[in-house]
């Protein structure tokens, strides 16, 4: 990496404080989902995971393979523990209290919730933060109030792997697109019901999808601009690196107002603050003071720093360029994929065609059927889409994926129809209501929809954001004396 040409004290602590409150909403997020997802009488109990894990893994390898504090204990009141401790590293690290420590907490603890979450944290928003809150620890300054850290500026090597993830999010995901073959990237249509069909959508992304084709073949040449080409000014001299930055935050800052995807374009957003340095900052008033002698770190402290980086490093390119791979090249990113620190990036390499929701539905009697009201999904055709970003219903997001594929490659959801007739109330809350009062229903079953958005004429008659169309039964129904098969799909 070229010799920085000016500090990043200012930069550094904008993105430590930055971390800190998306740590805080990753861990407030759990902290009304995680006992619905994997508590005692959740949809994937953590328990019976984790027991799974221990008769098939040795000690040593079920620690490493799957790295979680949960080992100790399981419980609800272990996942509350872990998810408040979490929020209260976070707070710290956003007030720069021990902000090395603190993030150090919050990585451990957000990954002991990850490693448990099982089909709930297939997210590659989980493995950025996660990268970040490691590289965090090389790059956060040491002490109890450290305010700047003028006395301990941080390395060249933190700095630019923090820069690197930054990089590879944006070009792999380019890269990606080019080598998936989807058509609607090579066609340029792959933005027009880009805004209908992500797993979340917002009202402002039901009227920019009414622009017409011209807008969106736009936005994805300037997407294939900015990931292919425009990031490599990262590697090029400040001004560069400043005007890139500019161009980038307004492309995240769009993204989020159209589309709800957690934490993912916060993230991007924050590390993109660190192609910035205390000079352009200090045009905004940041100034900082004068720098007193920095603390001289031990020589195998830098030589441990370069080493452990140096492994990600290496790691990041293979995760990338091989993959799966299983010859010894790959061996460090085998050894590192547990703790999703050292990943592979690629955002969007394929678009969805269509946007299918599976609705949960309860009966009594087998003719009359009562909806369970979704949180945060499209269901009610009459209701606006909202904004929740970087809030992130897991159980919301992972149903739109399920809905993609067959119902047997996500048997979680019959099991929350299980959780459903049970009664669980855990699962329960995962909905906006219970429409059975405490009462649960003697049969459970998903029906499969097709939703679009309603176009400008269409929504001034009738006040609808969204028309829809029943494609039928998704998976197995579920009554109180098991699962009935009757009326199942065909795999396909």
């Amino acid at each position: 990496m070229p010799k920085t040409e000016f500090d990043v004290f200012w930069p550094r602590w904008l993105f430590l404080r930055g971390l800190g409150l998306i740590f805080l909403s990753a861990f407030y997020s759990l902290a009304f989902q995680i006992h619905g997802l994997i508590g005692e009488r959740g949809i994937l109990p953590a328990d019976y995971y984790l027991h799974q894990a221990s008769t098939s893994l040795g000690p040593l390898e079920r620690v490493w393979y799957v790295p979680t504090l949960l080992w100790v204990s399981a419980s609800d009141a272990a996942l509350t523990a872990i998810v408040v401790a979490g929020i209260v590293a976070s707070i710290l690290l956003v007030f720069n209290l021990r902000p090395r420590l603190a993030g150090a907490f919050c990585t451990l603890l957000f990954l002991s919730c990850i490693s448990g979450l099982q089909d709930f944290s297939s997210y590659q928003s989980d493995g950025m933060l996660l990268e970040a809150g490691f590289l965090s620890l090389f790059f956060a300054p040491r002490g109890t109030r450290p305010g700047l850290g003028l006395d301990d500026p941080p390395s060249r090597f933190s700095l630019f792997m923090l820069r690197w993830e930054w990089f590879r999010i944006y070009f792999e995901s380019g890269l990606v697109k080019l080598l998936s073959g989807d058509e609607r990237w090579r066609n340029f249509t792959a933005m027009d019901d880009y805004y209908q069909n992500g797993p979340l959508p917002s009202w402002i992304g039901w009227y920019v999808q009414q622009l017409p084709h011209w807008y969106h073949v736009g936005t994805v040449i300037l997407t294939f601009g900015v990931e292919l080409f425009l990031v490599w000014a990262v590697f090029l001299p400040r001004q560069f690196r400043i005007a890139c930055f500019f161009v980038v935050t307004a492309l995240q800052i769009g993204i989020i107002a159209t589309a709800n995807y957690a934490f993912l374009n916060y993230i991007v957003l924050l590390l993109g603050v660190l192609l910035l340095d205390d000079k352009m900052l200090e045009r905004i008033g940041l100034k900082a003071q004068t720098k007193p002698e920095p603390k001289i770190r031990s020589i195998i402290y830098r030589r441990t720093e370069s080493a452990i980086l140096g492994i990600a490093l290496y790691a990041t390119v293979v995760a990338f360029v091989m993959g799966q791979s299983t010859t010894i090249l790959s061996l460090p990113h085998r050894l590192l994929s547990p703790f999703r620190i050292a990943n592979a990036y690629g955002l969007f390499a394929v678009m969805t065609p269509a946007r299918f929701e599976i609705e949960f539905q309860g009966s009594n009697d087998g003719t009359s059927w009562i909806a369970y009201p979704f949180r945060y999904k499209p269901q009610d055709v009459n209701e606006r889409p909202g904004l929740y970003a970087p809030y992130q219903p897991r159980f919301d997001w992972n149903l739109w994926f399920a809905s993609l594929a067959p119902w047997q490659q996500n048997p979680w959801v019959v099991l929350t129809e299980q959780r459903l007739v049970d009664g669980s109330p855990s699962v329960l809350s995962l909905f906006r209501e219970d429409p059975f009062h405490g009462k649960p229903p003697a049969m459970v079953r998903t029906v499969l929809w097709q939703y679009w958005f309603t176009d400008i004429s269409t929504k001034r008659k009738t006040g609808a954001w969204w028309r829809r169309e029943e494609i039928g039964p998704f998976s197995p129904s579920v009554g109180r004396d098991g699962v009935d098969h009757s009326g199942t799909p065909p795999t396909e």
